[in-house]
């Protein structure tokens, strides 16, 4: 029997497995399909040290207004998708006031700013350099009173949290990043990120060096999770597989997981789309237009175009309108060339009422434990929350562990 089975091996997943296997636990490793092939497989590619606030929702009615019109290209909704999650997104939109905001983004960026030191000893220990590029992310803004006025909500971030920015005009933009062909007023340049050339490949290295490291990686389904005398069983390709306490890390699919042993977790559910395209230029960082809401990333499979939230049930049918509008910005941007794939990739980011992600033992079920909820970054934030259960698991108690419980996230 060994010690923890980690159900998930997406990066929040794998970078578990790897935190309880450095506190010499025996730990197994388990998903349906490879290590990075679901929601991390799709990430824009960006390990985001900016991101100091979660994303909210608009408190202004105005702003509501245009979001429930789709006059943004950011979010799109459709009439099932909002009355499924009503009650998770009527929570967001009260954590979403002022204060309230201010309060979880004190928590939130305590972790992000842990997020690219806990990525790079990995990186380096998987001999995955060839993927990351540090210092990489930018915005651009085609008016330059849009830009101005983010710009100084820029300047208020790092003031608060003490982050690198670098604004650049127009032709500063185009120096930097000369296959673009269209003109903008201006860009930010965020010196704490990095970007990666292959997320769902960054997460099968490290679970190639989970492996390495004497671990065990097999496929096998949730589905089939069930309690046993001594603690929990899996069965999957090679049969059972049993220990003595399982963590469920299945991003958006966890609710789903948890909901037979007794626990309702509301989720908003944010659909996101990407296709890629090979053409005779491409950008050297990843770059958000956000007129468009629509990020472009250099990627081993070409030039990766990825679109904003769409909210919508997690089997609703692929719907390419953000998509077709980011890949006519992206055209007007430089020669993009054809698209790789004939379908677009999607998935969905398992967003939490609280904006925090959440772990922690299910109640009631002593050796069943929890670890998701991480939105928009779970690509980034995996290996720090990662650190953060182990700790929970061994017993440890901490202002960190608290404020992240999965109490917080129970209906």
């Amino acid at each position: 029997m060994s010690d923890v089975i980690v159900l998930g091996a997406g990066m929040v997943g794998t970078t578990t497995a790897l935190a309880l296997q450095a506190r010499g636990l025996d730990v197994v490793l388990a998903d349906r399909r490879e290590p990075g092939r679901e929601t991390s497989y799709g990430n824009a590619g960006i390990i985001q040290g900016e991101a100091m606030e979660p994303y909210a929702l608009p408190t202004n009615p105005v702003e509501l207004i245009r979001l429930g019109l789709g006059a943004d290209n950011a979010v799109r909704w459709t009439l099932g998708g909002v009355l499924g999650q009503a009650g998770a997104l009527l929570r967001y939109l009260g954590n979403s006031r002022p204060a309230r905001h201010a309060a979880i983004s004190a928590i939130y960026a305590q972790l992000v700013r842990e997020a690219v030191a806990r990525h790079e000893p990995l990186v380096e220990a998987a001999g995955a350099g060839n993927l990351m590029r540090p210092r990489g992310f930018r915005q651009g803004w085609r008016g330059q009173r849009s830009f101005d006025a983010a710009l100084a909500d820029a300047e208020r971030v790092v003031k608060t949290y003490g982050i690198e920015i670098e604004a650049l005009d127009g032709d500063a933009l185009a120096r930097v990043e000369p296959g673009l062909t269209a003109r903008y007023a201006g860009a930010i340049d965020w010196k704490d990120c990095w970007a990666c050339a292959d997320p769902g490949g960054l997460v099968a290295c490290y679970a190639a060096l989970f492996e390495a490291r004497g671990g065990t990686v097999l496929r096998a389904d949730a589905g089939t999770l069930t309690r046993t005398g001594a603690g929990w069983r899996v069965t999957g390709e090679t049969g059972p597989t049993e220990a003595a306490r399982v963590v469920l890390a299945l991003g958006p699919w966890t609710p789903a997981a948890l909901r037979p042993f007794g626990a309702r977790v509301p989720m908003v559910g944010k659909r996101g789309y990407h296709l890629h395209f090979k053409g005779e230029r491409t950008l050297n960082l990843p770059f958000m237009d956000t007129d468009v809401s629509a990020v472009m990333s250099p990627m081993r499979d070409g030039l990766r175009v990825a679109t904003g939230a769409e909210l919508v049930p997690m089997d609703a049918p692929v719907n390419r309108s953000q998509l077709i509008k980011a890949e006519a910005r992206a055209r007007e941007m430089f020669e993009l060339g054809d698209a790789v794939e004939a379908e677009p990739w999607f998935g969905t980011r398992p967003c939490l009422p609280g904006m925090l992600p959440v772990l922690g033992e299910v109640p009631d079920q002593p050796g069943l434990w929890a670890h998701f909820g991480h939105g928009h970054q779970g690509f980034t934030l995996g290996p720090v929350t990662a650190e953060i259960l182990a700790a929970a698991m061994a017993g440890e108690r901490s202002e960190i562990i608290a404020a992240l419980d999965l109490r917080h996230a129970l209906a």
